[in-house]
């Protein structure tokens, strides 16, 4: 393999999605082996956290409004207007949070596209980015494209908080960028207020920005969410990222967008805008039609994914093993070691053809020390019909009599 071909961009992104094996082959991700394994054998797939049934009808019906009405051609590279509105708004309702809706958000396809944007505008060669660990794979992959490299901190379960003398330690001279996902996937933790505070203090000693990756803050099971940017000293420095595709259940939709300073945002924008430019016209006439919703609906989905939760909870301890209860997000993480198990990604490969359902390996979300340390740990997404999750559940419960 050539020098050049080494250190190639899409080399790097693979590299840091941990697509790259030990012989350099690019191998598939973990999402796409498992669900054709659940296809393969008619298993449940709790692996991808995308949920089975639609949203609310009346976004459906606005965007096939938007549709038949002409909202078919690009939309403005930053969004439009009525949607930029509307986010504005959500963060005032919700959080008290002030921004402007024309110099201070930006929509963008997807969160995982605000996410991309964000740290190629802000990181480079030289530059550390810091995110915790378990960690979405776009964040790796994105880190490594940019040339910057990743810096992770822990999560130790069962709660999955870090520890404040290792995030300090995580901190250095040449931390540029710290991403916060909160509520987290895979583990279903949200972070408490003492550990949001310590990240802006350091943030702050450090001079290094903040994007937060917020997509999961209305599915929520406890106290309400709490926005980075709505902390003392922190909205200055800070890029808030969310979408409304896990809100909604309309994943498919691709709509999401970034708010924050003015210079940050304009930052992000120059890249984004060579990325996809503008996307989903008639999508996010609907969404902002979603945003403008009574309280009552957000505190609705949280109450109904609660109670999925709680189905294939017990259908993993009847299973035996250890369940760490999510905070919030689609996902629920548990311990196979109880079973005897050391390989969770053994057990996933075998699971869709033993007992008919799928899940994902933790270690995957990891670099190699922290792969070490999450070695039997399992994720489960519970975004499903309640009917499919009880079928999960008594399927899971005979997993310790075939093993």
């Amino acid at each position: 393999m050539s020098t050049r071909e080494q250190h190639s961009a899409w080399r790097r992104t693979a590299a840091g999605a941990n697509l790259l094996g030990p012989d350099g082959t690019l191998g598939v991700t973990i999402f796409e082996e498992m669900t054709a394994l659940a296809v393969r054998h008619g298993a449940i797939n709790l692996g991808q956290g995308f949920p089975d049934e639609d949203g609310p009808a009346e976004m459906a019906e606005a965007a096939r409004a938007a549709i038949l009405g002409g909202a078919n051609q690009y939309a403005p590279g930053q969004g439009i207007p009525r949607l930029r509105e509307a986010v504005a708004a959500h963060q005032e309702r919700f959080y008290g949070i002030a921004v402007d809706p024309w110099r201070e958000v930006i929509v963008t396809t997807g969160a995982t596209e605000g996410i991309a944007a964000a740290v190629l505008a802000l990181a480079g060669p030289g530059d550390e980015v810091l995110t915790f660990e378990p960690f979405y794979d776009s964040y790796g992959a994105m880190i490594a494209l940019a040339g910057a490299e990743h810096v992770t901190v822990p999560l130790h379960a069962p709660h999955f908080q870090p520890d404040l003398a290792e995030l300090e330690a995580a901190f250095g001279p040449r931390t540029r960028l710290v991403i916060v996902n909160n509520p987290h996937n895979p583990t279903g933790a949200v972070f408490g207020p003492q550990v949001l505070g310590r990240i802006v203090e350091l943030a702050e000693a450090h001079d290094a920005v903040i994007v937060t990756d917020e997509v999961y803050e209305h599915l929520v099971f406890g106290a309400p969410h709490v926005p980075v940017a709505s902390l003392p000293r922190a909205a200055e420095r800070t890029l808030t990222v969310s979408s409304a595709g896990k809100t909604f259940s309309f994943t498919g939709w691709k709509v999401g967008w970034v708010a924050g300073p003015e210079e940050l945002v304009a930052r992000v924008r120059t890249i984004k805008q060579f990325l996809t430019y503008s996307s989903g016209t008639p999508f996010q006439e609907a969404v902002a039609l979603g945003l403008g919703y009574p309280d009552e609906f957000f505190h609705g989905i949280a109450r109904a994914l609660a109670a999925k939760r709680d189905i294939l909870a017990e259908g993993l301890r009847s299973a035996g093993l250890e369940v760490y209860v999510p905070e919030g997000t689609y996902f629920i993480t548990a311990d196979t070691a109880p079973l005897g198990f050391d390989d969770a990604l053994d057990l996933a490969r075998r699971l869709p053809e033993l007992i008919g359902v799928a899940a994902i390996p933790v270690s995957v979300f990891c670099h190699d020390d922290g792969a070490r340390r999450t070695r039997s740990l399992l994720r489960f997404a519970f975004c499903k019909k309640e009917p499919l999750l009880a079928e999960a559940a008594a399927r899971l419960s005979r997993l310790s009599d075939l093993v």
